[in-house]
């Protein structure tokens, strides 16, 4: 199974890491480091995290977990793990 990551979520977690080195490199370091291991370890369990209930019409293979509060929101398309975006869980959600 392969992990790939939408131009979108990678642009993402660049913001994420540029937002929080401003007050903290080591802690910006930990929290991409924690999300990258989190989303490597859907290989294992895809079926792991609920079904996203932000998305239209998800046929369950659209799902998303929380860490650090960053919404993570990836498809199961068989053998390929698709990354589509990193929000942070205070911003508004958004159905797509």
């Amino acid at each position: 199974m392969e992990i790939v990551w939408t131009t979108p979520a990678k642009k993402q977690l660049r913001e994420i890491f540029e937002y929080i080195r401003i007050e903290s490199v080591q802690n910006a370091i930990k929290v991409v480091n924690d999300l990258t291991d989190a989303v490597g370890n859907i290989v294992q369990h895809p079926e792991k995290y609920k079904p996203d209930q932000y998305k239209k019409d998800n046929d369950g293979t659209y799902r998303a977990f929380e860490k650090h509060h960053f919404r993570v929101s990836y498809r199961n398309e068989n053998e390929i793990i698709r990354i589509l975006r990193i929000r942070h869980t205070k911003m508004n959600p958004k159905k797509y």
